[in-house]
């Protein structure tokens, strides 16, 4: 549900002005969301939840200078240890369920005090909000959710169990079982701790393992840290300070649309790479080739995605622009006097036609490589990079305007 959300509020622009603050508690719920989950199926203790939190103490070892130190305060002593389990259990129902009780709270409040964003349409502003009200339609609805939850939950409870400790159990430190998988939340990060090749570097007498830092903590920090900051970015890029409580429809932001359907698409080959073995004995394949397919297209379909999706929001924008110029197609064909066949096509409703054509379309910004008196810009290289990627942002089809439609005005739409 975190990610379900978190890509809605992305792709529709939810995250800009002034929800920035909320966007940065979302990324960190979603953050405290992984771990809890993490230890959570760490607890039964078994021999899957104990191969997990191998995994985690190599990674934790990994960490330059201080790996081994932080290992050894973690878990008591040399892996495993005897005060893991009781630590994240105290962690796992108290310390992180009331740091997130905490963040939802503001979470909601700031949603509560800004407001909720909207989709475009007659008579929705950036300074009003149509549609039901809180009490007591929507508070329904989050009851109705609340109590489904909450029944599927508690039946779940009642009758499946969760890695029987007598069938998976319990942890030996010197067994691994066969198809380990973590859950899918965790399963890209595996996914590329697997894919990494097998490169070390000694540097000053300390051993840097590069194949477990950089896939365990380097990658997901930059992806982390770019999710939080993505408001900031895009708003630097292309010079929008402005409050924004409309939605956009992610076909009009096609490069931000594009990220997201990159990132997406990352994620799912590290998260393809995290069952490579089930899928080798699933499908009959090798490792190597499921590795193999993992490491090139890890490079090569995100980008791939990114053109490809780019491509189709500019393709749904010139179809908005024909459908707004021509109308809608009726099927029905009329034959003119001098016997030319022509399709009609309806007018699209004004509802309709608004909602086409209400988005804005900045220009791109220029850079700015000198003053007026002709003196050099000291940051003339960042402002060139500026400007090269607002160009991008700005890529857009023009949509229709006033005297377009007055072009077409007694013709055969």
């Amino acid at each position: 549900a975190m990610v379900a959300h978190l890509m809605r509020v992305f792709f529709t622009g939810a995250f800009r002005k002034p929800r920035e603050f909320n966007w940065i508690i979302g990324v960190g719920l979603l953050t405290l969301g992984i771990v809890e989950g993490f230890l959570g199926y760490s607890l039964p203790d078994d021999l899957l939840s104990g191969t997990g939190i191998r995994i985690a103490e190599a990674i934790i070892q990994a960490i330059p200078v201080v790996g081994s130190y932080l290992s050894f305060f973690i878990f008591g002593g040399a892996f495993p240890g005897e005060m893991f389990i009781q630590r994240i259990y105290v962690v796992h129902i108290l310390l992180l369920p009331g740091i997130f009780l905490a963040l939802i709270t503001v979470h909601l409040m700031l949603v509560w005090y800004q407001k909720h964003t909207q989709y475009p349409g007659p008579g929705r502003t950036e300074k009003n909000v149509v549609g039901y009200p809180l009490m007591p339609t929507y508070m329904a609805k989050a009851g109705g959710f609340f109590f489904i939850v909450f029944g599927v939950t508690a039946f779940l409870g009642a009758v499946a169990s969760i890695n029987p400790i007598w069938i998976y159990g319990p942890y030996n430190p010197g067994k691994i079982g066969a198809g380990s998988q973590p859950d899918w939340y965790m399963g890209w990060l595996d996914g590329l701790v697997r894919m990494a090749p097998p490169i070390e570097a000694y540097i000053f007498g300390y051993t840097l393992s590069l194949n477990i830092l950089i896939p365990g903590l380097i990658i997901p920090g930059i992806i982390f840290t770019g999710m939080a900051l993505y408001p900031f970015i895009e708003s630097w890029i292309t010079g929008d300070k402005r409050e924004h409580h409309l939605l956009d429809r992610p076909r009009n932001a096609p490069n931000r649309t594009a990220l997201g359907a990159m990132s997406i698409t990352f994620m799912l080959v590290t998260l393809i790479n995290g069952g490579n073995d089930l899928l080798a004995t699933h499908f009959d394949l090798s490792i190597n080739q499921i590795m193999w397919f993992s490491r090139i297209g890890v490079i090569v379909l995100p980008p791939l995605a990114f053109v490809i999706t780019k491509r189709i929001c500019l393709s749904l924008q010139r179809a908005d622009r024909e459908l707004v110029l021509h109308g809608k197609e009726t099927g029905r064909l009329v034959m003119l006097p001098h016997g030319e066949f022509i399709e009609v096509h309806e007018p699209l409703s004004p509802e309709k036609a608004y909602l086409l054509t209400q988005h804005e379309q900045p220009p791109a910004l220029e850079a700015n490589l000198s003053n007026e008196y002709g003196v050099r810009n000291p940051k003339a290289l960042r402002s060139k990079i500026r400007a090269r990627l607002s160009r991008s942002q700005a890529e857009q089809i023009a949509k229709p305007t006033a005297n377009d439609l007055k072009e077409l005005e007694g013709g055969h739409h």
